[in-house]
């Protein structure tokens, strides 16, 4: 008969127990001036392009944003997961769940076992040349890894786990892409044209 260790989770080291926190603008607190109009005129125009150019995932956060709702965003947690820079973040961590629990496994009576492992939140980036579609949509992401890692009599391994995406969707005044800076993006939110929004996801697997 199999046992299950209660201790410390697998693979939790450097791994933070709380998503980043958000950009903490303030909302709508702005005048709005003709150039706010004009850009929020421009942004709109872009969801159908995107579209038409098979940018569905940009299409849809931007769209989502012009909204200015404000409400949580959910995204295809499997379909980023798919992603090879994504995959490669979530299988080191497997990785680590894998060698943690052989660990444990070899220091005890070497019998079936399972160990609960958690990744904590963790942050990786989107690149134009891994999804340009991914990489419009969200430039970064933070994911987690929760589950269960059994051992069986003969050391092998088997993981059930959910993973888990967070994303703060804003425009960081401070930073810019291909030379063009945030600012006056994020001012759409301070003026109320627009809202900032939180993306979630959630797929499940086995490995």
């Amino acid at each position: 008969m199999g046992q299950t260790e209660l201790s410390r989770p697998l693979g939790r080291t450097g791994g933070r127990d709380d998503t980043a926190p958000g950009s903490r603008t303030p909302f709508a607190e702005l005048p709005v001036r003709p150039y706010d109009l004009l850009l929020r005129a421009v942004c709109r125009a872009l969801p159908p392009l995107w579209s038409a150019l098979g940018l569905r995932h940009a299409a849809g956060t931007l769209r989502h944003y012009l909204r200015g709702t404000g409400g949580p965003y959910r995204v295809d947690a499997a379909e980023l997961l798919a992603l090879p820079v994504v995959r490669a973040a979530a299988e080191e961590q497997l990785d680590r769940w894998r060698a943690e629990a052989l660990e444990r496994w070899s220091a005890g009576p070497r019998t079936p076992s399972a160990y609960p492992a958690d990744s904590g939140w963790r942050g990786v980036l989107i690149t134009r040349r891994g999804s340009a579609d991914w990489w419009l949509a969200l430039r970064a992401l933070e994911f987690r890894l929760t589950g269960t890692l059994r051992v069986d009599a003969h050391g092998g391994t088997a993981a059930d786990y959910r993973f888990a995406v967070h994303k703060n969707w804003d425009f960081n005044r401070g930073h810019s892409e291909c030379g063009i800076p945030f600012a006056a993006f994020a001012r759409l939110h301070e003026t109320g044209l627009a809202r900032e929004f939180t993306v979630t996801g959630e797929a499940f697997g086995h490995a």
